[in-house]
């Protein structure tokens, strides 16, 4: 009974502290909105693999929105945080562009957003050491990305791991970030960014503190399952991926998985696999998954994949277009990197002279 009541609380402790961030993103969102240029923003990606859908409606697209209302925006293209949970890096170099290229075709510009790369900032990485005197080893094993990540990869717990949350707080603080736009289960480390920011500053810096307490921007985006049903994953295959061709993605969406009643309705509950192809042209029409399924109604599976297959290659023609000229031209997407990742170094240098500075360590 102690133990259920034990999990009762904490549960109600999580659902609380994330209402009270929701109100929070909200009155920051409201805010910022009104006066733009005064946030800076931080968000990137692992070069794990190519983007999808998935990415695209769950962040690049407000990444660009950002970007045009006059936000500060920053990339980091975390390639730093691969070796957390894998083993190699073949592949990286591919990954990284292929991440530049579809930033680039999906409306990221470079002359307002920086790109760049973690391993090419070190002033950044080297944020890590003051900031990890700033953390108990305690708080690091509680976070549940953490604990998420290491059961995920069936990996040993390692040092980067362990450390992961720390890592991304030196992404977020070293360009001085005061928004973070991230789904649910990244609160934690906005969070912990949060506790590092504010006891620098308590130990360091109170008279002049050097770091602002970031806000998350928690995302309404509605998660996007993959066309099996299951979350979108590189890893399932169920993912249609942004630079595919319109002869991949048919093919990849005529193997999709369905079922056996023929009427099409949006059940994602019962019927998640028909569900997720008619959330699918949802979003890619701006129409409610209900009235498409009413539309195709009794023509069943077949007409359901021929309408997703067209809407779809329709929706990303645009983006594979662009992206295809930057193909064409891998000198210009390596200076967009060079460029940024120069930017980055500046920013890194100068906020690690003002830590150092706070520290007593300008010699």
């Amino acid at each position: 009974m102690a133990e259920e009541q034990a999990v009762t609380a904490a549960g109600n402790e999580i659902s609380d502290t994330f209402l009270a961030e929701k109100k929070r993103s909200d009155e920051v969102l409201g805010k910022l909105h009104a006066n733009p240029g005064a946030y800076t923003m931080l968000t990137g990606d692992r070069p794990t693999g190519r983007l999808h859908l998935g990415h695209y409606f769950g962040s690049i697209k407000e990444r660009v929105a950002m970007q045009n209302l006059g936000v500060n925006t920053n990339i980091i293209i975390a390639d730093y945080q691969v070796i957390t949970d894998r083993d190699t890096t073949e592949h990286i170099g591919d990954n990284v562009m292929g991440l530049v290229m579809d930033y680039l075709a999906a409306g990221i510009d470079p002359n307002k957003t920086m790109i760049y790369t973690h391993s090419a900032v070190p002033a950044e990485n080297q944020l890590m050491l003051p900031f990890l005197s700033l953390v108990s080893e305690a708080e690091l094993e509680r976070n549940p990305t953490v604990k998420s990540e290491m059961e995920a990869s069936g990996h040993a717990l390692t040092g980067l791991l362990l450390t992961y949350p720390v890592h991304q707080a030196c992404d977020i603080l070293f360009c001085k970030a005061n928004v973070v736009p991230i789904g649910k289960d990244n609160l934690p480390h906005v969070q912990i960014t949060r506790t590092i920011a504010r006891r620098f500053n308590k130990r360091y810096a109170k008279k002049h503190p050097v770091f602002p307490e970031p806000a998350a921007i928690l995302s309404d985006a509605p998660e996007i399952p993959g066309l099996d049903g299951r979350k979108m994953s590189k890893s399932y295959g169920n993912s249609i991926m942004l630079g595919a061709t319109a002869e991949e993605t048919a093919k990849l969406i005529k193997k999709s998985p369905t079922d056996s009643e023929r009427r099409i309705t949006f059940d994602p509950v019962n019927r998640p696999q028909v569900s997720a192809l008619l959330t699918t042209a949802g979003l890619c029409t701006g129409r409610k998954p209900e009235d498409i399924a009413e539309e195709i109604g009794e023509a069943g599976a077949g007409a359901l994949k021929q309408y997703v297959t067209k809407v779809v290659n329709d929706f990303l023609a645009p983006h594979r277009e662009r992206r295809a000229q930057l193909e064409k031209d891998p000198d210009y997407v390596h200076d967009v990197l060079h460029d940024g990742n120069k930017r980055a170094n500046e920013i890194a240098n100068q906020t690690l002279d003002e830590v150092r500075e706070a520290m007593g360590m300008k010699y």
